[in-house]
Protein backbone atom coordinates (compact mmCIF):
# COMPACT_ATOMS: atom_id res chain seq x y z
CA UNK A 1 0.00 0.00 0.00
CA UNK A 2 1.03 3.58 -0.21
CA UNK A 3 2.67 5.49 2.69
CA UNK A 4 1.31 8.54 4.00
CA UNK A 5 4.46 10.43 2.77
CA UNK A 6 4.01 8.68 -1.02
CA UNK A 7 0.20 9.73 -0.66
CA UNK A 8 1.05 13.48 -0.80
CA UNK A 9 3.63 13.47 -3.03
CA UNK A 10 1.19 11.47 -5.46
CA UNK A 11 -1.77 13.67 -4.67
CA UNK A 12 0.64 16.48 -5.76
CA UNK A 13 0.70 15.42 -8.95
CA UNK A 14 -2.38 15.41 -9.77
CA UNK A 15 -2.43 19.55 -9.60
CA UNK A 16 -0.23 19.50 -12.32
CA UNK A 17 -2.20 17.56 -15.18
CA UNK A 18 -4.41 19.85 -15.97
CA UNK A 19 -3.62 21.75 -19.32
CA UNK A 20 -0.51 19.07 -20.28
CA UNK A 21 -0.76 18.40 -23.71
CA UNK A 22 -0.38 14.70 -24.93
CA UNK A 23 0.18 13.69 -28.41
CA UNK A 24 -1.68 10.09 -28.66
CA UNK A 25 -1.35 7.66 -31.71
CA UNK A 26 -3.24 4.37 -32.00
CA UNK A 27 -5.92 2.24 -33.02
CA UNK A 28 -9.39 3.53 -32.15
CA UNK A 29 -12.55 1.70 -31.89
CA UNK A 30 -15.94 1.20 -30.75
CA UNK A 31 -16.96 -0.20 -27.35
CA UNK A 32 -20.99 -1.02 -27.73
CA UNK A 33 -22.00 -2.75 -24.30
CA UNK A 34 -24.99 -3.79 -24.90
CA UNK A 35 -28.16 -4.75 -21.83
CA UNK A 36 -30.89 -7.51 -21.91
CA UNK A 37 -32.68 -8.91 -19.81
CA UNK A 38 -31.90 -12.94 -19.80
CA UNK A 39 -35.07 -15.30 -18.51
CA UNK A 40 -35.04 -18.38 -20.65
CA UNK A 41 -32.77 -20.99 -22.91
CA UNK A 42 -33.19 -20.59 -26.71
CA UNK A 43 -34.71 -23.76 -27.85
CA UNK A 44 -32.67 -23.44 -30.83
CA UNK A 45 -29.45 -24.11 -28.96
CA UNK A 46 -28.14 -24.09 -25.84
CA UNK A 47 -27.83 -20.55 -25.20
CA UNK A 48 -29.70 -17.58 -23.37
CA UNK A 49 -31.97 -15.39 -24.81
CA UNK A 50 -31.23 -12.15 -24.48
CA UNK A 51 -34.35 -9.48 -24.41
CA UNK A 52 -32.45 -6.46 -25.32
CA UNK A 53 -33.38 -3.36 -23.30
CA UNK A 54 -30.96 -0.80 -23.75
CA UNK A 55 -26.71 -0.22 -25.01
CA UNK A 56 -24.36 2.39 -24.54
CA UNK A 57 -21.07 3.00 -26.91
CA UNK A 58 -17.78 4.81 -25.57
CA UNK A 59 -14.54 5.47 -27.53
CA UNK A 60 -12.09 2.26 -27.02
CA UNK A 61 -8.81 1.14 -27.70
CA UNK A 62 -6.47 4.44 -28.39
CA UNK A 63 -9.75 6.12 -27.74
CA UNK A 64 -10.16 4.81 -24.29
CA UNK A 65 -6.29 6.29 -23.75
CA UNK A 66 -8.07 9.81 -24.78
CA UNK A 67 -10.88 9.72 -22.92
CA UNK A 68 -8.83 9.02 -19.56
CA UNK A 69 -6.41 12.12 -20.95
CA UNK A 70 -9.89 14.24 -21.12
CA UNK A 71 -11.14 13.75 -17.79
CA UNK A 72 -7.85 14.06 -15.81
CA UNK A 73 -7.94 17.55 -17.13
CA UNK A 74 -4.96 17.05 -20.33
CA UNK A 75 -5.27 18.12 -23.67
CA UNK A 76 -4.59 15.86 -26.52
CA UNK A 77 -3.80 15.65 -30.27
CA UNK A 78 -5.31 11.96 -31.27
CA UNK A 79 -3.75 10.80 -34.76
CA UNK A 80 -5.97 7.90 -35.66
CA UNK A 81 -7.61 5.86 -38.76
CA UNK A 82 -11.17 5.26 -39.36
CA UNK A 83 -13.33 3.65 -41.90
CA UNK A 84 -15.83 5.59 -44.18
CA UNK A 85 -18.47 4.26 -42.37
CA UNK A 86 -21.23 4.61 -39.54
CA UNK A 87 -19.01 3.82 -37.02
CA UNK A 88 -15.87 6.15 -38.22
CA UNK A 89 -18.37 9.13 -38.25
CA UNK A 90 -19.64 7.85 -34.70
CA UNK A 91 -15.65 8.07 -33.35
CA UNK A 92 -15.61 11.72 -34.60
CA UNK A 93 -18.81 12.81 -32.57
CA UNK A 94 -17.57 10.76 -29.50
CA UNK A 95 -14.12 12.35 -29.54
CA UNK A 96 -16.03 15.90 -30.17
CA UNK A 97 -18.27 15.53 -26.90
CA UNK A 98 -14.33 15.40 -25.14
CA UNK A 99 -13.19 18.20 -24.00
CA UNK A 100 -9.76 19.69 -25.65
CA UNK A 101 -9.08 17.27 -27.92
CA UNK A 102 -7.57 18.06 -31.24
CA UNK A 103 -8.29 14.76 -33.93
CA UNK A 104 -6.70 13.81 -36.61
CA UNK A 105 -8.59 10.93 -38.35
CA UNK A 106 -6.70 9.33 -41.44
CA UNK A 107 -10.24 8.00 -43.40
CA UNK A 108 -9.66 4.77 -45.28
CA UNK A 109 -12.32 2.94 -47.23
CA UNK A 110 -10.24 -0.15 -47.17
CA UNK A 111 -10.79 -0.37 -43.64
CA UNK A 112 -13.93 -1.42 -41.47
CA UNK A 113 -13.81 0.76 -38.33
CA UNK A 114 -13.90 -1.62 -35.02
CA UNK A 115 -16.38 -2.23 -33.12
CA UNK A 116 -16.46 -4.29 -29.93
CA UNK A 117 -20.03 -5.39 -29.31
CA UNK A 118 -20.26 -7.18 -25.62
CA UNK A 119 -23.46 -8.29 -24.07
CA UNK A 120 -24.31 -8.21 -20.45
CA UNK A 121 -27.88 -9.53 -18.28
CA UNK A 122 -28.75 -6.58 -16.54
CA UNK A 123 -27.36 -7.67 -13.44
CA UNK A 124 -24.05 -6.93 -15.07
CA UNK A 125 -22.70 -10.68 -16.69
CA UNK A 126 -20.97 -10.82 -19.38
CA UNK A 127 -22.70 -13.06 -21.57
CA UNK A 128 -20.84 -12.54 -25.14
CA UNK A 129 -18.59 -10.00 -27.08
CA UNK A 130 -18.89 -9.82 -30.63
CA UNK A 131 -15.94 -7.78 -32.91
CA UNK A 132 -16.11 -6.23 -36.52
CA UNK A 133 -12.61 -4.89 -37.53
CA UNK A 134 -10.14 -4.67 -40.17
CA UNK A 135 -6.47 -5.74 -39.43
CA UNK A 136 -4.65 -3.93 -42.29
CA UNK A 137 -1.67 -2.04 -42.19
CA UNK A 138 -2.01 1.88 -43.66
CA UNK A 139 -1.26 2.41 -47.37
CA UNK A 140 2.03 4.35 -47.86
CA UNK A 141 -0.08 7.65 -48.47
CA UNK A 142 -1.91 7.07 -44.86
CA UNK A 143 1.31 6.55 -43.15
CA UNK A 144 2.98 9.32 -44.76
CA UNK A 145 -0.28 11.55 -43.60
CA UNK A 146 0.05 10.52 -40.24
CA UNK A 147 3.42 11.65 -39.67
CA UNK A 148 3.17 14.75 -40.98
CA UNK A 149 0.21 15.00 -38.96
CA UNK A 150 2.64 13.98 -35.75
CA UNK A 151 5.88 15.85 -36.62
CA UNK A 152 3.49 18.68 -36.41
CA UNK A 153 2.48 18.39 -33.50
CA UNK A 154 5.59 17.56 -31.73
CA UNK A 155 7.24 21.20 -30.51
CA UNK A 156 4.14 21.86 -29.06
CA UNK A 157 3.52 18.89 -26.42
CA UNK A 158 4.84 17.33 -23.43
CA UNK A 159 4.76 13.67 -24.13
CA UNK A 160 3.67 11.09 -26.75
CA UNK A 161 1.49 7.76 -26.07
CA UNK A 162 1.38 4.83 -28.60
CA UNK A 163 -1.41 2.84 -28.16
CA UNK A 164 -1.30 -0.46 -30.07
CA UNK A 165 -4.41 -2.25 -30.64
CA UNK A 166 -2.91 -4.62 -33.10
CA UNK A 167 -5.33 -3.31 -35.94
CA UNK A 168 -2.52 -1.75 -37.99
CA UNK A 169 -2.37 1.91 -37.55
CA UNK A 170 1.31 1.51 -35.74
CA UNK A 171 2.21 -1.04 -38.28
CA UNK A 172 4.57 -0.05 -41.76
CA UNK A 173 6.80 2.95 -40.08
CA UNK A 174 4.41 5.17 -38.64
CA UNK A 175 5.66 3.52 -34.65
CA UNK A 176 9.23 4.39 -35.72
CA UNK A 177 8.95 7.61 -36.81
CA UNK A 178 7.06 8.72 -34.00
CA UNK A 179 9.79 7.61 -31.48
CA UNK A 180 12.42 9.03 -33.65
CA UNK A 181 10.49 12.22 -34.15
CA UNK A 182 9.66 12.14 -29.99
CA UNK A 183 13.44 11.23 -29.14
CA UNK A 184 14.68 14.08 -31.78
CA UNK A 185 12.37 16.43 -29.87
CA UNK A 186 12.72 15.24 -26.53
CA UNK A 187 9.80 14.18 -25.21
CA UNK A 188 9.27 10.97 -23.19
CA UNK A 189 7.15 8.19 -24.88
CA UNK A 190 4.79 5.67 -23.50
CA UNK A 191 3.88 2.64 -25.31
CA UNK A 192 0.80 -0.06 -24.25
CA UNK A 193 2.14 -3.12 -26.86
CA UNK A 194 0.92 -5.50 -28.76
CA UNK A 195 1.68 -8.48 -30.66
CA UNK A 196 5.50 -10.65 -30.03
CA UNK A 197 7.79 -8.35 -32.05
CA UNK A 198 8.50 -4.86 -30.14
CA UNK A 199 10.87 -3.50 -32.97
CA UNK A 200 8.82 -0.80 -34.25
CA UNK A 201 8.75 0.30 -30.28
CA UNK A 202 12.88 0.24 -30.30
CA UNK A 203 13.73 3.52 -28.55
CA UNK A 204 10.83 4.17 -26.44
CA UNK A 205 10.98 5.76 -22.95
CA UNK A 206 8.67 3.14 -21.32
CA UNK A 207 6.71 0.09 -22.47
CA UNK A 208 3.66 -1.00 -20.69
CA UNK A 209 2.94 -4.78 -21.28
CA UNK A 210 0.77 -7.23 -19.42
CA UNK A 211 2.13 -9.80 -18.10
CA UNK A 212 0.59 -12.14 -21.38
CA UNK A 213 2.44 -9.92 -23.48
CA UNK A 214 5.62 -9.91 -21.55
CA UNK A 215 5.43 -13.83 -22.17
CA UNK A 216 4.66 -13.62 -25.73
CA UNK A 217 7.68 -11.20 -26.32
CA UNK A 218 10.17 -12.58 -24.95
CA UNK A 219 9.40 -16.56 -24.82
CA UNK A 220 10.27 -16.77 -21.33
CA UNK A 221 8.69 -17.51 -18.13
CA UNK A 222 7.03 -15.04 -16.29
CA UNK A 223 5.56 -17.06 -13.24
CA UNK A 224 6.70 -14.98 -10.10
CA UNK A 225 8.60 -11.77 -9.49
CA UNK A 226 11.74 -12.88 -10.41
CA UNK A 227 10.70 -14.52 -13.81
CA UNK A 228 9.14 -11.60 -14.27
CA UNK A 229 12.44 -9.25 -13.78
CA UNK A 230 14.05 -11.49 -15.67
CA UNK A 231 12.06 -10.98 -18.76
CA UNK A 232 11.69 -7.14 -18.43
CA UNK A 233 15.06 -7.22 -18.26
CA UNK A 234 15.74 -9.11 -21.55
CA UNK A 235 12.87 -7.21 -23.06
CA UNK A 236 14.58 -3.93 -22.32
CA UNK A 237 18.17 -5.36 -23.55
CA UNK A 238 16.86 -7.01 -26.74
CA UNK A 239 14.74 -3.89 -27.93
CA UNK A 240 16.39 -0.90 -26.71
CA UNK A 241 13.44 0.02 -24.11
CA UNK A 242 14.12 2.39 -21.48
CA UNK A 243 12.32 0.86 -18.70
CA UNK A 244 9.64 -1.63 -18.40
CA UNK A 245 6.63 -1.54 -16.48
CA UNK A 246 4.82 -5.23 -16.73
CA UNK A 247 1.03 -4.35 -15.37
CA UNK A 248 0.30 -7.57 -13.45
CA UNK A 249 -3.99 -7.74 -13.26
CA UNK A 250 -4.85 -8.77 -9.55
CA UNK A 251 -1.09 -8.61 -8.65
CA UNK A 252 -0.18 -5.44 -9.07
CA UNK A 253 2.26 -4.25 -11.15
CA UNK A 254 6.81 -4.77 -11.66
CA UNK A 255 8.42 -2.01 -13.04
CA UNK A 256 12.05 -2.24 -13.80
CA UNK A 257 14.20 0.95 -14.34
CA UNK A 258 17.57 1.00 -15.07
CA UNK A 259 18.90 -1.62 -12.16
CA UNK A 260 16.00 -0.95 -9.91
CA UNK A 261 12.80 -3.06 -9.51
CA UNK A 262 9.85 -2.00 -7.60
CA UNK A 263 7.49 -4.32 -6.89
CA UNK A 264 3.84 -2.45 -6.40
CA UNK A 265 0.91 -4.05 -4.74
CA UNK A 266 -2.44 -3.72 -6.68
CA UNK A 267 -4.63 -1.35 -4.97
CA UNK A 268 -7.48 -3.14 -5.45
CA UNK A 269 -9.21 -6.10 -3.05
CA UNK A 270 -11.75 -7.21 -5.40
CA UNK A 271 -11.40 -7.43 -9.60
CA UNK A 272 -14.87 -6.58 -11.27
CA UNK A 273 -13.80 -6.19 -15.14
CA UNK A 274 -9.90 -5.39 -16.70
CA UNK A 275 -11.25 -3.61 -19.49
CA UNK A 276 -9.43 -0.23 -20.15
CA UNK A 277 -7.02 -0.51 -16.94
CA UNK A 278 -4.07 -0.67 -19.64
CA UNK A 279 -5.32 2.56 -20.60
CA UNK A 280 -6.11 4.23 -17.85
CA UNK A 281 -2.11 3.34 -16.44
CA UNK A 282 -0.85 4.59 -19.31
CA UNK A 283 -2.39 7.45 -19.63
CA UNK A 284 -1.98 8.82 -15.82
CA UNK A 285 1.38 7.17 -16.00
CA UNK A 286 2.18 9.61 -19.08
CA UNK A 287 0.73 12.67 -17.18
CA UNK A 288 2.83 12.10 -14.34
CA UNK A 289 5.57 12.08 -16.63
CA UNK A 290 4.97 14.82 -18.47
CA UNK A 291 4.46 16.71 -14.96
CA UNK A 292 8.12 16.41 -14.29
CA UNK A 293 7.76 13.18 -11.93
CA UNK A 294 10.08 10.68 -11.55
CA UNK A 295 9.04 7.35 -13.17
CA UNK A 296 9.09 5.22 -10.08
CA UNK A 297 6.22 8.28 -8.13
CA UNK A 298 4.63 8.10 -11.79
CA UNK A 299 4.17 4.51 -11.86
CA UNK A 300 2.54 4.15 -8.47
CA UNK A 301 -0.05 7.04 -9.26
CA UNK A 302 -0.72 4.71 -12.36
CA UNK A 303 -1.29 2.20 -9.75
CA UNK A 304 -3.84 3.45 -7.73
CA UNK A 305 -5.54 4.60 -10.68
CA UNK A 306 -5.77 0.83 -12.38
CA UNK A 307 -7.29 0.01 -9.27
CA UNK A 308 -9.90 2.15 -9.39
CA UNK A 309 -11.18 1.36 -12.73
CA UNK A 310 -10.62 -2.76 -12.15
CA UNK A 311 -12.93 -2.39 -9.56
CA UNK A 312 -15.93 -1.11 -12.07
CA UNK A 313 -17.54 -3.30 -15.02
CA UNK A 314 -17.19 -2.14 -18.38
CA UNK A 315 -14.77 0.16 -19.90
CA UNK A 316 -14.27 2.83 -17.17
CA UNK A 317 -12.13 5.83 -16.37
CA UNK A 318 -10.36 7.03 -13.56
CA UNK A 319 -11.19 11.13 -12.88
CA UNK A 320 -8.84 13.33 -10.90
CA UNK A 321 -11.51 13.12 -7.90
CA UNK A 322 -11.57 9.44 -8.17
CA UNK A 323 -7.66 9.57 -7.63
CA UNK A 324 -7.38 11.75 -5.17
CA UNK A 325 -10.31 10.23 -3.18
CA UNK A 326 -8.58 6.83 -3.59
CA UNK A 327 -5.74 8.46 -1.90
CA UNK A 328 -7.15 9.78 0.64
CA UNK A 329 -8.47 6.58 1.60
CA UNK A 330 -5.70 4.59 0.80
CA UNK A 331 -4.91 1.54 3.76
CA UNK A 332 -8.83 1.42 4.02
CA UNK A 333 -10.05 -2.12 2.96
CA UNK A 334 -12.89 -1.16 -0.02
CA UNK A 335 -13.63 2.69 0.35
CA UNK A 336 -11.93 3.15 -2.87
CA UNK A 337 -14.42 1.23 -4.24
CA UNK A 338 -17.62 2.82 -2.67
CA UNK A 339 -16.12 6.69 -2.08
CA UNK A 340 -16.40 8.83 -5.28
CA UNK A 341 -16.29 12.36 -6.18
CA UNK A 342 -18.84 14.33 -6.86
CA UNK A 343 -17.96 13.84 -10.84
CA UNK A 344 -18.07 10.24 -10.67
CA UNK A 345 -20.60 9.91 -8.48
CA UNK A 346 -22.48 11.54 -11.25
CA UNK A 347 -21.28 9.29 -13.73
CA UNK A 348 -22.37 6.12 -11.77
CA UNK A 349 -25.75 7.72 -10.79
CA UNK A 350 -26.37 8.12 -14.72
CA UNK A 351 -24.80 4.78 -15.50
CA UNK A 352 -27.33 3.13 -12.93
CA UNK A 353 -30.19 4.67 -14.19
CA UNK A 354 -29.29 3.72 -17.88
CA UNK A 355 -29.98 0.16 -16.08
CA UNK A 356 -33.18 1.27 -14.97
CA UNK A 357 -32.53 1.54 -11.12
CA UNK A 358 -34.37 3.82 -9.21
CA UNK A 359 -31.20 6.08 -6.91
CA UNK A 360 -31.69 6.73 -3.36
CA UNK A 361 -30.22 9.45 -0.81
CA UNK A 362 -29.29 10.14 2.36
CA UNK A 363 -26.68 12.03 4.57
CA UNK A 364 -25.13 12.43 7.87
CA UNK A 365 -22.26 12.61 10.01
CA UNK A 366 -22.15 9.25 10.46
CA UNK A 367 -19.81 9.16 13.87
CA UNK A 368 -19.47 6.53 15.80
CA UNK A 369 -21.88 4.39 13.86
CA UNK A 370 -24.94 2.59 15.74
CA UNK A 371 -28.05 0.89 15.55
CA UNK A 372 -30.02 3.85 14.74
CA UNK A 373 -27.56 4.55 11.75
CA UNK A 374 -27.86 0.88 10.74
CA UNK A 375 -31.51 1.12 10.51
CA UNK A 376 -31.94 4.18 9.05
CA UNK A 377 -29.65 3.03 6.11
CA UNK A 378 -31.38 -0.24 5.94
CA UNK A 379 -35.06 1.37 5.31
CA UNK A 380 -32.87 4.14 3.18
CA UNK A 381 -31.41 1.19 1.10
CA UNK A 382 -34.96 -0.84 0.71
CA UNK A 383 -36.99 2.15 -0.65
CA UNK A 384 -34.49 2.45 -3.69
CA UNK A 385 -32.36 -0.05 -5.82
CA UNK A 386 -28.95 1.95 -5.28
CA UNK A 387 -28.38 3.70 -2.55
CA UNK A 388 -25.75 7.02 -2.34
CA UNK A 389 -24.63 8.53 0.95
CA UNK A 390 -23.62 11.88 1.46
CA UNK A 391 -20.67 12.23 4.16
CA UNK A 392 -20.54 15.38 6.03
CA UNK A 393 -16.38 16.31 5.81
CA UNK A 394 -14.21 16.43 8.85
CA UNK A 395 -14.71 20.25 8.47
CA UNK A 396 -18.08 20.49 8.01
CA UNK A 397 -19.05 17.96 11.54
CA UNK A 398 -17.22 20.39 13.51
CA UNK A 399 -18.91 23.41 12.06
CA UNK A 400 -22.15 21.39 12.87
CA UNK A 401 -21.25 19.61 15.92
CA UNK A 402 -18.40 21.44 17.52
CA UNK A 403 -14.70 21.36 18.18
CA UNK A 404 -14.28 17.82 19.65
CA UNK A 405 -16.22 16.23 17.13
CA UNK A 406 -16.11 14.26 14.71
CA UNK A 407 -14.54 11.18 17.11
CA UNK A 408 -13.28 9.33 13.49
CA UNK A 409 -11.97 11.60 10.92
CA UNK A 410 -13.77 11.74 7.57
CA UNK A 411 -11.62 8.48 6.03
CA UNK A 412 -12.14 6.10 8.58
CA UNK A 413 -16.35 7.20 8.78
CA UNK A 414 -15.95 6.44 5.14
CA UNK A 415 -14.12 3.09 5.63
CA UNK A 416 -16.72 1.94 8.33
CA UNK A 417 -20.06 3.46 5.47
CA UNK A 418 -17.94 1.38 2.92
CA UNK A 419 -17.93 -2.07 4.59
CA UNK A 420 -22.05 -1.71 4.96
CA UNK A 421 -24.13 -3.73 1.97
CA UNK A 422 -26.99 -1.57 2.23
CA UNK A 423 -24.13 1.28 1.25
CA UNK A 424 -23.29 1.70 -2.90
CA UNK A 425 -21.85 5.03 -3.11
CA UNK A 426 -20.37 7.30 -0.86
CA UNK A 427 -19.70 11.07 -1.69
CA UNK A 428 -17.57 13.08 0.77
CA UNK A 429 -19.30 16.83 0.77
CA UNK A 430 -17.84 20.06 2.25
CA UNK A 431 -21.04 22.01 3.38
CA UNK A 432 -23.14 22.61 5.92
CA UNK A 433 -26.45 20.81 4.14
CA UNK A 434 -26.28 18.23 1.35
CA UNK A 435 -28.33 20.93 -0.95
CA UNK A 436 -25.28 20.98 -4.16
CA UNK A 437 -25.40 17.35 -4.25
CA UNK A 438 -29.01 16.58 -4.15
CA UNK A 439 -29.17 18.91 -6.93
CA UNK A 440 -26.05 17.31 -8.94
CA UNK A 441 -27.39 13.56 -8.24
CA UNK A 442 -31.51 14.31 -8.74
CA UNK A 443 -32.13 10.92 -6.51
CA UNK A 444 -35.22 9.21 -7.21
CA UNK A 445 -35.96 9.00 -3.30
CA UNK A 446 -34.61 11.04 -0.63
CA UNK A 447 -34.79 9.56 2.95
CA UNK A 448 -34.22 11.18 6.51
CA UNK A 449 -35.29 9.97 9.89
CA UNK A 450 -38.30 10.90 11.09
CA UNK A 451 -37.37 13.41 13.77
CA UNK A 452 -37.76 15.87 10.95
CA UNK A 453 -40.77 17.17 9.69
CA UNK A 454 -41.62 16.80 5.95
CA UNK A 455 -41.02 20.60 5.00
CA UNK A 456 -37.82 20.66 7.31
CA UNK A 457 -35.72 17.86 4.63
CA UNK A 458 -33.18 19.60 2.73
CA UNK A 459 -33.57 19.21 -0.75
CA UNK A 460 -37.24 17.71 -0.30
CA UNK A 461 -38.89 20.10 -2.58
CA UNK A 462 -36.55 19.85 -5.44
CA UNK A 463 -36.75 16.05 -5.81
CA UNK A 464 -40.09 16.09 -5.39
CA UNK A 465 -40.43 18.85 -8.12
CA UNK A 466 -39.43 16.04 -10.72
CA UNK A 467 -41.16 13.46 -9.79
CA UNK A 468 -39.15 11.72 -6.60
CA UNK A 469 -40.33 11.11 -3.37
CA UNK A 470 -39.28 11.87 0.12
CA UNK A 471 -38.99 9.09 2.95
CA UNK A 472 -38.96 9.21 6.56
CA UNK A 473 -37.37 6.34 8.30
CA UNK A 474 -38.57 5.23 11.48
CA UNK A 475 -36.26 6.03 14.45
CA UNK A 476 -34.78 3.06 16.66
CA UNK A 477 -35.31 5.09 20.28
CA UNK A 478 -32.58 6.51 22.61
CA UNK A 479 -29.91 6.13 19.59
CA UNK A 480 -27.13 9.33 19.07
CA UNK A 481 -23.64 9.65 18.66
CA UNK A 482 -24.04 12.43 21.18
CA UNK A 483 -25.61 10.42 23.56
CA UNK A 484 -23.48 7.99 23.14
CA UNK A 485 -20.33 10.47 24.07
CA UNK A 486 -21.89 11.36 27.03
CA UNK A 487 -22.76 8.19 28.18
CA UNK A 488 -18.81 7.52 27.49
CA UNK A 489 -17.62 10.19 29.53
CA UNK A 490 -20.06 10.14 32.38
CA UNK A 491 -18.49 6.81 32.67
CA UNK A 492 -15.24 7.93 32.69
CA UNK A 493 -16.18 10.19 35.59
CA UNK A 494 -17.41 7.64 37.82
CA UNK A 495 -14.10 5.61 37.08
Amino acid sequence: MTSSEDTGGLAALLTKFPGRRVLCVGDVMIDRSIYGEVKRISPEAPVPVVRVTHETSELGGAGNVVRNLAVLGARCAFVTAVGDDRAGRQVGDLLGQLSDIEPYLRVSRRRETTIKNRFFSLDGHHLLRADRETVLALSPEGIADLTRSVTAQMNDIDAVILSDYGKGVLRGGLAEAVIAAARKAGKPVVVDPKGADYTRYSGATVITPNRSELADATGLSVDGDAAIVAAAESLRQKFNIGSVLVTRSGEGMTLLSGKDVHHLAAETREVADVTGAGDTVVATLTLALAGGAALPLAARLANVAAGIVVGRHGTAVATADDIGTALRHTGFANADQKVAGLTDAISRVMEWRRLGLKVGFTNGCFDLLHPGHISLLRQARAACDRLVVGLNSDASVKRLKGPERPVQNESARAAVMASLSAVDLIVIFGEDTPLALIEALRPDVLVKGADYARAQVVGGDIVESYGGRVVLAELVPSQSTTATIAAMKSSKAKS
